[in-house]
């Protein structure tokens, strides 16, 4: 399911209640408030669903794959998911 798949479905749960512009609203204002969430608490936790959580990567050695040149990764951020008990039970 892709984003606009995603807004559909919003709207069909809703039904007369919600246009295909109040559906995309929702969605992107949620994962607007996910973003910020993340970037200001390092740890967004959505009871049934599951927790999005900033993660740390070490520096580390790589290899270019067109030349099998050895480079230096510096060390970054990344955000991880982890499916919570209900969504487990969904799949």
């Amino acid at each position: 399911m892709n984003k606009a798949e995603l807004i559909l479905e919003v709207q069909k749960l809703l039904e007369k209640e919600c246009s295909k512009a109040e559906a995309e609203r929702a969605i992107n204002a949620v994962l607007s408030a996910i973003k910020s969430g993340v970037k200001k608490d390092k740890v967004v936790q959505l009871i049934g669903f599951g927790t999005f959580k900033v993660a740390n990567r070490a520096a580390r050695q790589g290899v270019n794959p067109r030349t099998g040149e050895k480079i230096k990764i510096p060390k970054s951020k990344t955000v991880k998911f982890k499916a919570g008990a209900a969504l487990k039970a969904a799949a």
